[in-house]
């Protein structure tokens, strides 16, 4: 008698949660792109956050900036780079530790955010329209987070044997 080997996933099954999900925030980059080069935004859309935070912040470093995203230092680090080449934002050496670098936006920064900001007004409104057709996909995203974070899906899983 031979145990048949399972046939792997398809594609469009929900193990495949995390790509579905990821498909849906290239998307939606892609196309908020398209909304951005209309209004003359050159804020990268996946930096957005990141240039709200630090607006609001006035300064902040590297870190302080992954702590209030929820982000890792490594992903931030990874947009400052454009950031600083686009002129949105610049730095100094911290006056405590020379080793720091601490962020701020430029006045150009500073403009851009007030056109997104201007720009999250049609997003929202669009959202709104899509959520009246599909659901809403942020409540259900979140809600779905807070539960893996409260129960993992190690801890879904029940232990063969």
């Amino acid at each position: 008698m031979t145990e048949k080997t399972p046939h792997p996933a398809a594609i469009d099954d929900a193990v495949f949660l995390g790509r579905a999900v990821e498909r849906l925030s290239v998307l939606i980059a892609e196309q908020s792109k398209t909304v951005f080069d209309t209004m003359g935004i050159v804020i990268p859309v996946r930096s957005c956050s990141l240039m709200t935070v630090l607006a609001t912040l006035g300064t902040a470093s590297a870190s302080d900036l992954a702590r209030e995203l929820g982000h890792s230092h490594q992903l931030v680090m990874q947009k400052i780079p454009k950031l600083l080449r686009l002129g949105l934002i610049q730095h100094r050496n911290d006056d405590n530790d020379a080793r720091r670098r601490v962020f701020m936006p430029t006045d150009e920064g500073l403009s851009q955010l007030a056109k997104f900001g201007q720009c999250t007004v049609l997003i929202r409104a669009a959202y709104a329209g899509l959520f009246a057709e599909v659901g809403d996909v942020r409540q259900f995203v979140d809600r779905a987070t807070d539960a893996l974070h409260a129960k993992p899906l190690d801890k879904r899983i029940d232990s063969p044997g």
